[in-house]
Formats: structure tokens, sequence, C-alpha cells
């Protein structure tokens, strides 16, 4: 079935692919887009390594600021309709096609009931009522930056100049948070009570710190020996007095609103679905975070075949590790089986993650002809948000001078599971978001705008379907390690049915939580988290699994209709050389490449 929003996207392009007389090169075109989007996201251009606007912030939730971006998209989108499809290379077309896309969806969120902009930090959607939360926030990811060991550079007085003047920025957004939030009250569109009382406990960490022990003191700490005594003694005075006198003052204003108005206002439903314009939101929600036209009752019943199939597999590894009683109580004896917790140190938890990637080395070859040059490490998260976070990587630089970073949360050694580890650093790592992300930072035949890091549905889709890759790459000579696998592989297809059964079916946080304890080997202290982290981010969850079916699904036809002639090294490349793409393009691109191969 063809929805109205294919034929609308559609009529898009075909308005695009029948215009004339452009103005310009569409490469032009392409190169001031992304100089004009680094302008209102000063955050992607210190992520790029771009120091051009490392001193400021753009307040993403003002009025102001929407308009004007919303101006700018409909700028943009006007120009693209000026060039005809046969006048493009298939790069060319295929970069227009990407953008049009982009272009045309933020613009429906911008003009959403409740608006809804998009953060260069995650590269999510911030739903303008609900700006802060307790993992996906820009007060959290704040303290990275200014940690000094994350993408902001720290190397000259310049540089710590440029966060003192960015920090101001940042406080006017706190203010601009309150307000919003105040707005989200009045509406009654809020906040599950836990959620807010995550946020308010969080703050704790930044409020109560000692000055010389804050997190956003560490540069001062830490300056380069090339500068000289008598800056270094202003840098850290002025550090000083930053974090005493602006940064724990407005942080004690940020708590006491949370404590005082937002808390007692916060809501015990977990969906925004049961919120006003709650179900358009979270249509909409879908549709950003897939690139499909599948409804929350599509995407619902997909994710119960997948567990039932995923839990099929299982039974299998159950069997053959001879271990005797219901799956469930093999979940148990995974999470809780001390072989599992072999750690006493944090440096063995990263040591393990390391060694993985030395035993895969010599089988990367074969899948891989394309690697990155940027290299990557393989870090603890930091301890003010390790409580509340998940594994993650973060992109290095397009040069290549700073390197990915993988961060693993570690808040008690002595419980930490190895049992998924191996598909974890496939997804996290290699070949994974590093090669990804990398390769197409990288990629010197994209536009720019192309080079950050574009649609979760790709990147992690990719990430889900690299998981799939362990036994070609010589891992999961374990059993215990592949039933990893699989519970990671389940992990993903139970958030089809959590999210969307809190936030389309009104399933509470608790419903969810029980559905994720009876079909997966997480402990229940990581399934709490991860439900908390659907709660308030709505759509999200559902791109991994989306994406991976999709990209499994085109490798097994390109496999069908090539035979022979099908490399696996060329699929990748075909899949990972355009950069991130809607799916509906992918699949365009990988049905073109079969059938030039035929």
């Amino acid at each position: 079935m063809i929805s109205i929003r294919s034929i609308l996207f559609c009529s898009i392009l075909f308005f695009i692919s029948c215009s004339t007389s452009p103005e310009e090169p569409i490469d032009i075109v392409f190169e001031n887009y992304f100089q004009e989007r680094l302008n209102f996201n000063p955050i992607e251009s210190t992520i790029s390594g771009d120091i051009v606007y490392n001193d400021t912030l753009p307040n993403l939730i003002s009025e102001e600021y929407q308009d004007k971006q919303l101006k700018f998209y409909k700028k943009y989108l006007a120009k693209l309709e000026q060039y005809n499809s046969s006048d493009l290379t298939e790069a060319q077309r295929i970069s227009r096609d990407v953008l049009a896309w982009e272009l045309d969806i933020k613009i429906d969120g911008l003009q959403n009931v409740i608006p809804i902009t998009t953060s260069p930090q995650f590269g999510l959607p911030i739903v303008e009522l609900m700006p802060l939360n307790q993992i996906f926030s820009l007060h959290l990811y704040i303290g990275q930056l200014g940690s000094g060991s994350s993408a902001q550079p720290f190397n000259t007085v310049e540089d710590y100049e440029n966060w003192l003047s960015r920090m101001e920025d940042y406080f006017d957004i706190l203010d601009t948070a309150i307000l919003r939030m105040q707005e989200g009250i009045d509406m009654g569109f809020v906040h599950h009570k836990i959620i807010t009382e995550r946020m308010i406990k969080q703050l704790d960490g930044f409020i109560l710190t000692a000055v010389e022990d804050h997190v956003f003191y560490t540069p001062a700490t830490n300056i380069p020996e090339e500068i000289d005594d008598e800056d270094k003694v202003e840098i850290r005075e002025e550090y000083s007095k930053m974090i005493s006198e602006r940064l724990i003052p407005k942080y004690k204003e940020l708590q006491k609103f949370l404590s005082e108005s937002y808390l007692p206002a916060s809501v015990e439903t977990a969906g925004i679905g049961s919120l006003p314009n709650g179900k358009e939101t979270y249509e909409y929600l879908v549709r950003i975070h897939t690139s499909t036209e599948m409804t929350p009752d599509e995407i619902h019943e997909l994710g119960l075949k997948e567990v039932a199939r995923i839990e099929g597999e299982m039974e299998k590894v159950k069997k053959e590790v001879g271990f005797e009683g219901d799956l469930n109580a093999f979940f148990d004896h995974v999470r809780t089986s001390p072989e599992q917790m072999p750690f006493t140190k944090p440096e063995q938890v990263i040591e393990n993650f390391e060694a993985m990637h030395e035993r895969m080395k010599p089988q990367l070859e074969k899948l891989f002809d394309m690697t990155p040059k940027a290299g990557f490490v393989v870090r603890r998260t930091e301890a003010f948000r390790e409580a509340s976070a998940s594994a993650e990587y973060n992109s290095g630089s397009k040069d290549g001078s700073r390197p990915g970073v993988f961060y693993v949360p570690i808040p008690n050694v002595e419980k930490y599971n190895k049992f998924s580890d191996e598909s974890l650093f496939l997804h996290e790592a290699i070949p994974g978001h590093h090669y990804q992300l990398s390769l197409q930072q990288e990629n010197e035949s994209l536009p720019s705008f192309m080079h950050t890091e574009g649609l979760g549905v790709f990147v992690e889709g990719w990430a889900l379907y690299s998981e799939s890759l362990g036994r070609e790459l010589g891992l999961y000579t374990d059993p215990y390690q592949y039933f990893g696998m699989l519970s990671a592989e389940m992990h993903r297809a139970i958030r089809l049915v959590v999210d969307t059964g809190m936030h389309a079916k009104g399933w509470s946080r608790e419903e969810a939580i029980q559905f994720s304890l009876d079909h997966e080997a997480e402990s229940e202290a990581s399934i709490i988290s991860e439900i908390e982290r659907y709660m308030v981010a709505p759509g999200q969850a559902l791109s991994y699994k989306i994406g991976q079916l999709k990209i499994l699904e085109l490798r097994e036809r390109a496999k069908e209709k090539l035979e022979k002639q099908f490399d696996i090294r060329e699929f990748h490349n075909q899949v990972l050389n355009s950069g991130s793409l809607p799916l509906e393009i992918l699949e365009q691109k990988i049905d073109h490449w079969i059938q030039e191969s035929e």
C-alpha cells in the first residue's frame, strides 16, 4: 500500500527531477547548505573538528531559533527543485534525494503541533516541551564537552576562552529549558515522575562536587605545558569563578524548579501517546526514526514475531550447553553466573574488548576492503553519567587526528557481566559504528553535509547488522557469547514491542519492564535503565531492528540475484560508500547496483 506521506515525498522528488535552470552547480548548493547548517548547529561543527564555532551554542528550543531554522530548510528545499535528475551523476542524485528527505521531514517537525527540532550532539529529535531528560540531554552532554575528554579542544588560550563563551550560551539555554518545561506543565505534556526524580538526583553530582574536583574544572587541571604560567593562573581563576558563581547556582535553580514545580506536575504514564497531541507526535517520531511509513501497530506486530523467532534460536543454545530448565531459568543463570562476571578491576573490562579486536583482525579483510584511517579507543564512561548510561560510540575527528571513542559504563565492576561483550564490540566499534561513521566522515566524494552522523535507522541498523558478522570474523566460538549476540538482537526486537507498547498502546513502565524481563537475559537494573531511555526518546529504539532487517533483506536479495558474482566486500562497500541513507533510498541504490552487476 502506498501511503499519502509517500505520495507527497515522491511528488517532491518529481518536481526536483523535472525542474530546470539551476542557479549554480548542485555541489555548490550542498556545500552552502552545510556551511549554513554549521552556523545553526555549532556542536556539529565541533564534532567534525572544525573550530570556527567553538565559542557558541544554539538555543534549539527558542522560538527565534526555530523560525530561522524553518526558513533555512524551506530555502534549500526550493533550491533542490531546480535540478533535473538526468543532469546529475548517480552520487549527486543520491545526495540530493537524501537532502530532500531530510529537509522535508524536519520542516514537518518544526510545524508539528508541538514543535520538534533536532539535537546535533545526539542527532535525535527534541520535543520542545521536554528539552531535558536523564540520558539524551544537553545538560549531560555538556559535561562531556567540558571535561576535555570529548570533541571540545583545550589546547590553546583561545580554546579555553571559547569554552567560557560557549558556557554563557549554555546558561541561556537552561533558562529557556525551564520556560519550555513550564509550558509543558501548563499543557500537561510532562515527563513521568521517575524521569524527573532521575534528573533531580543527577544534578547533585554537579552541585555538591568541590570546584577543584568538578568535571568542568578538569581542563584547568590539565593545561598544556605550552601555555605560559601567567595564562595558566588566569585560566584556573576564570574556570573556578565560572563554576562557583555561574554553573552551580544555575544548576541549583534548575534542581529547585524540577523539585518544586515539575515533579508535582509529572505523570504516572510512561508513553507520550496519552499526553495532549501525543499520538500525532509519536507518529511523527516513528517516521523520522525509521524513515518508513510503518505504523506503530505494524511495528509492534513485527516485534512480536522477531521475539518469537529469536527465542527459538536461544532454545538451541540452551540445549547445546546442556542447561536443564526453561528459557527464563537460563536467563537467570546467565545473569548471575560467576563465570560471566570474572572482573575485579575496570581496566580488565577494557582489556577484554581490546583482546577481541586482536582476535578478529585477521578476518576483517575477508569482509571489508574499505577501512577507515581514524583510530579508536575504548574508555570507561565518566562517573557523573555512568549510572544511567549505556555503552556508546563517539566519532573521531574528520582528519583522523582524534580517534573514535567506545565508552563503556562500569558502575560496579564485580557485577559486570561479559556474556554479550563480543556483540557489543561489533556494534559499537568494529565493524559497526566506528567503520560506518568513520568511512562516511572520511569519504571525500560525499558532500560535507553527509559526513556527519545522519539517520539512526541507517547508523544503528548497520551496527546491529554488524553483530551478525561475528562468526565470519572469528568470534562467537563460545556458545555464551553467541547467546549474547542473540540476546542483543532480542533486546532490539523487544524494543519494537515495548516502545510502541508504551507510546501507542498505553503500556505502563512496569509492563514494559516485565515484558523485557520475560524475554531477555539483561539484569533488572539494566532493563529499567533501558525502559526509562525509551520513555524519553520515543521512537529512537525502533531504528536498530528496522534498519538491520532491511540490510539483511538487501544482502539476501543481492546473493540470490548475483549468485557466484556476489562479493560480500562489494556489498558492504555499496552500503557504506554513500553515507547514511533513508531506507527507501538505500534500497533503490542496492537494486541499481544489482542490475548493473548482473
